[in-house]
């Protein structure tokens, strides 16, 4: 589906704020209500918008460690990849995974309290299905954490 300048407009100010009313929303991109609600629902009708959620505070919620876990496995089969990724999904600490290209097979973004609960993650993880290599990263800081996506890159029509 062709975004168009509007909707990257719409999009962006509801990546940083969705709680945003519909006659602020509207205004803030030069559109009536019932026009930029119409985009809206297109937007959610083709996908673009997912779903709308609530961003926490890790550190308000006692979630003060992250890591960053690169997973090696000797094993590239269907079987050992439903395993892992339902043992994986089934543990609410690991918020990310990625499948990846190159050295590392999987990489995994894992918030708890502190070392004792990750060693705990560790374990579950590591009962679900047999790894080659696990190594973990512990973020020092946060340099950036955004769940805005560059919009530069969506199509366009034929008016921008």
């Amino acid at each position: 589906m062709p975004i168009d300048k509007k909707d990257r407009e719409i999009l962006r100010i509801l990546q940083e704020d969705a709680t945003i009313s519909l006659n602020d929303l509207a205004a803030k991109v030069n559109l009536t209500p019932t026009p930029c609600w119409r985009r809206i629902q297109k937007l959610q009708t083709d996908g673009v918008i997912r779903k709308q959620v609530a961003l926490c505070d890790a550190g308000k919620l006692n979630l003060g460690l992250t890591t960053f876990v690169t997973i090696r496995t000797s094993q590239h089969n269907e079987e050992w990849m439903q395993r892992f990724v339902a043992g994986a999904t089934s543990i609410p600490e690991i918020v990310e995974i990625y499948r990846l290209s190159g050295d590392a097979d999987y990489l995994l973004k894992i918030v708890v309290p502190d070392i004792a609960r990750y060693d705990s993650v560790y374990k579950r993880l590591i009962r679900s299905v047999e790894l080659l290599d696990v190594s973990s990263a512990f973020a020092m800081e946060t340099i950036k954490c955004t769940t805005a996506l560059p919009l530069d890159y969506s199509t366009s029509d034929a008016h921008d």
